[in-house]
């Protein structure tokens, strides 16, 4: 009965109205005519809430069609917008650097890819002992030493910025020393730094912590304020700071040469890891007397800061309250 029913109501005129005319005021006849086949949002698919046909835009519908952008078109926009998310990247971030030789073995191998973090230098963050980090030649450091000849994805990657140019004089080293520190090396080692001797792991097996040789590989040095000494793992073959002595900075590196610390080896996936700070440089006392002094010239400020807050909160609440009484 009800299939029947609802078969009636959506036929083709109903069965009820067949053989006569339909009357103007017959409801049934209104309810077939509007019901038929006839009706122009049936045919277009369907009527929506709104009244609106579901089907595509007839000829005299004032609305816009909305025309998709071609792909061809919208390529140079999305190519332009990476390439500027690269220079920010590059320029604010991190930046890959490829490894053209074995000064930092085992650390580092010859190929590897590191990637290098950009942006705590921004914040006024200094190089810290044993951090690997990346710095700019500061003196002519890499005198005879062959241009690398990059592979394709290099010259990709270089070419948006991700990586360096060819051109780039950029050198790769362990900060030993930060300014204020003594640095020392007597017979094969141990590397003192104040003092205090350093165990090694990462210095390359089969290595000595220092060279015996009259070429700067025997030195006590202090390293002044706003530079920093750095030494290669591979100790018997990295011309660092002890081999460059003679230049204008008698070794040291200036802080604003620094690009920023190696953070983590990124290719090949197969030595995927980071490049963590030993803990040898965590032993205690190895930070001078100055060192200390710095750290405790931030402490005051901070403390006092810290200790004005509930002052400052106290006399506001108490101004408040005075107001309050005041207008009562």
């Amino acid at each position: 009965m009800g299939d029947v029913a609802v078969g009636a109501r959506s036929g083709q005129g109903g069965e009820e109205h067949r053989g006569r005319p339909a009357e103007p005021g017959d409801p049934a006849a209104a309810n077939a005519a509007f019901s038929g086949n006839d009706d122009p949002a049936v045919e277009g698919g369907g009527v929506n809430d709104d009244g609106t046909r579901t089907g595509d835009q007839g000829p005299d519908d004032p609305r816009p069609k909305k025309q998709q952008r071609s792909f061809w078109k919208e390529l140079p926009i999305l190519i332009g917008i990476a390439l500027v998310l690269a220079l920010l990247i590059k320029t604010f971030l991190v930046q890959a650097f490829s490894i053209p030789s074995d000064s930092m073995q085992n650390t580092l191998q010859q190929g590897d890819r590191v990637l290098v973090d950009k942006l705590t230098p921004w914040f006024g963050s200094e190089p810290e002992r044993g951090e690997v980090v990346v710095f700019h030649d500061p003196d002519n450091w890499l005198a005879g030493e062959p241009t690398p000849d990059p592979n394709p994805l290099q010259k990709v990657l270089s070419w948006i910025g991700l990586m360096p140019s060819a051109e780039e004089k950029d050198l790769i080293k362990r900060v030993v020393g930060v300014g204020g520190d003594t640095i020392e090396c007597k017979g094969t080692g141990p590397l003192k730094v104040n003092g205090k001797a350093l165990n090694e792991p990462y210095v390359y097996p089969g290595n000595t912590p220092c060279s015996q040789d009259d070429q700067g590989g025997q030195f006590k040095v202090k390293v002044p304020e706003g530079h920093i000494w750095v030494m290669g793992d591979h100790r018997q073959n990295s011309r660092d700071s002890r081999y460059n002595q003679a230049d204008k900075n008698h070794g040291f590196v200036p802080v604003d040469k620094v690009v920023g610390r190696a953070v983590v080896i990124a290719w090949p996936v197969n030595r995927w890891d980071n490049l963590p700070v030993p803990d040898t440089f965590d032993q205690p006392g190895l930070n001078t007397q100055s060192q200390d002094a710095a750290a405790l010239s931030v402490a005051p400020p901070a403390l006092a800061v810290a200790g004005a807050v509930p002052f400052v909160l106290w006399r506001r609440r108490r101004a408040g309250g005075g107001e309050g009484r005041g207008e009562g």
